[in-house]
């Protein structure tokens, strides 16, 4: 084997491991968004909730994740069933959210993090009384948060207070997941 061919054989091999190597960081970079249900109980004074939870790593600066998100009253009373009330993001506590039930993960793009952010921040900071048990509740909150991320939504009547149910529903609108209803 000449001294040329000996070039091109390191270089080609060379020119590989740096395309798996490139190949292999970027497939561990990913930011995984999924969908929580809280059971909940009137009883004990913290209704069904339906949140996300956002894990991973973005690909462009390689900056670790890990949040969560919900939407929810501020507080809770006899003016919820009348219309709208002030609203807030309801961020769960790390010890709750291993209670809870995850029903399905999506993997999403850099991109398309960035943009479920910003839908957070402007339920956030929508102006005056946004939270509406029937229009604009938790449910509203994660049904848009999926649509961004390409999954298909509904919002049956029956379900608008039920997160649980709501979200098996949803797993079955969107076969790919291959989500089990949660019992």
């Amino acid at each position: 084997m000449s001294w040329s061919s000996i070039r091109r054989v390191v270089a080609r091999l060379s020119f590989v491991l740096i395309a798996l190597s490139l190949w292999h960081g970027s497939a561990l970079a990913a930011v995984t968004v999924s969908f929580h249900s809280f059971n909940g109980s009137v009883m004990f004074g913290r209704y069904p909730h339906t949140f996300v939870v956002f894990d991973g790593k973005l690909d462009d600066t390689r900056q670790s994740i890990h949040e969560n998100f919900g939407f929810s009253a501020k507080s809770v009373g006899p003016s919820i069933l009348a219309g709208p009330v002030e609203h807030m993001i309801y961020i769960e506590k790390e010890k709750y959210i291993r209670s809870t039930n995850a029903h399905f993960s999506i993997v999403v793009s850099d991109a398309t993090y960035r943009r479920m952010k910003q839908e957070v921040a402007a339920w956030r900071d929508a102006p005056g009384k946004f939270y509406d048990l029937d229009t604009r509740n938790c449910i509203h909150f994660v049904g848009r948060i999926a649509e961004l991320g390409g999954l298909k939504v509904a919002y049956p009547k029956e379900m608008l207070r039920k997160p649980k149910a709501w979200l098996n529903y949803i797993g079955t609108l969107n076969p790919q997941l291959g989500a089990k209803p949660i019992a």
